[in-house]
């Protein structure tokens, strides 16, 4: 091969004729203006001056979070449109998004690990009380799901915008309170109390549900669909664990059993979280399957 026919390693794209250019009009918005980038990549404010290198990614990987568990919660409302509108094949595909969501929750703990604990002292006390505990976002997902807890409202009370949106929040169904309202749409013979009661408390598990579910799970080829629906949601309440699993190991490493910022135990407290369940009705009926397995 002669020397000029030897191949151009340097090579550029350039930029085709048909490209966008020109966005001096009105008219045309840049991509940088749709998701206003100006505004989101500028928000990020370090604690000191000068910053301690640690401080960018402790701040995006927690508002990377936020914005996760914005769309989480999104998604978890729609699901329980779907369910009230009895369209399971959309409900379970949003809960598919929920899960591919919780899994880029779950990864920012390993992102969020190659910080150390010498990293982290050189920042932590600029802090001051904040802490993730507060995260009305997260409140959110907690209630729709669920753990409808008004004691956790009092971190929020400084804020009368945010408990506006949590109160309202906490008196409405919870995802699970919706399928138990499918099911009774079903014709399964759901009690009253359980259709009317007080959303705004948290719902433990009724035996009589978890008949119904023992029902559905052992006559899959009936009941599909909510056989399908029952088991996407231990596969979210699964990931749910995870998540709080890989959170309190994460902060463990980091501060070992040293009190919150926020003025919780720490490690213990988020390790509490462990043992609270969403959905009661669908752990218990595996015991009873299992029960009356081995009676057989």
């Amino acid at each position: 091969m002669a020397e000029n026919d030897k191949p151009d390693r340097f090579l550029q794209r350039g930029v085709e004729d048909s490209l966008v250019t020109d966005f001096a009009t009105k008219h045309r918005s840049s991509y940088g203006d749709f998701l206003e980038l100006k505004t989101l990549l500028n928000i990020q404010k370090t604690f000191q001056d000068p910053a301690e290198p640690d401080e960018m990614l402790f701040i995006i990987i927690h508002q990377v979070s936020e914005l996760w568990l914005k769309l989480m919660h999104h998604q978890l409302v729609e699901t329980r449109r779907f369910l009230q509108l009895d369209q399971l094949g959309p409900a379970m595909k949003n809960i598919d998004r929920i899960k591919a969501i919780q899994r880029q929750l779950i990864g920012a703990w390993e992102t969020l690990l190659t910080m150390t604990p010498a990293d982290y002292l050189t920042f932590r006390d600029a802090l001051g009380s904040s802490s993730g505990f507060q995260s009305y976002g997260y409140r959110q997902i907690e209630f729709i799901l669920g753990n409808k807890d008004a004691s956790t409202l009092k971190v929020h009370r400084h804020d009368a915008e945010v408990m506006e949106m949590l109160d309202a929040a906490l008196t409405k169904p919870s995802l699970y309170d919706e399928v138990i309202m499918l099911l009774a749409r079903k014709g399964f013979d759901v009690p009253d109390e359980l259709l009317e009661r007080d959303f705004s408390q948290p719902y433990s598990g009724d035996p009589r549900i978890v008949q119904i579910w023992v029902t559905i799970y052992s006559d899959i080829d009936r009941y599909w669909d909510l056989y399908a629906l029952g088991e996407k949601l231990m596969d979210m309440e699964t990931l749910f664990q995870r998540w709080r699993f890989d959170h309190a190991t994460a902060v463990e490493r980091v501060i070992g059993m040293q009190p919150g910022t926020g003025g919780s135990s720490g490690v213990a407290f988020l390790k509490k979280a462990l043992e609270l369940k969403f959905f009661h009705d669908l752990y218990d009926l595996r015991t009873e399957l299992v029960q009356r397995g081995r009676a057989k």
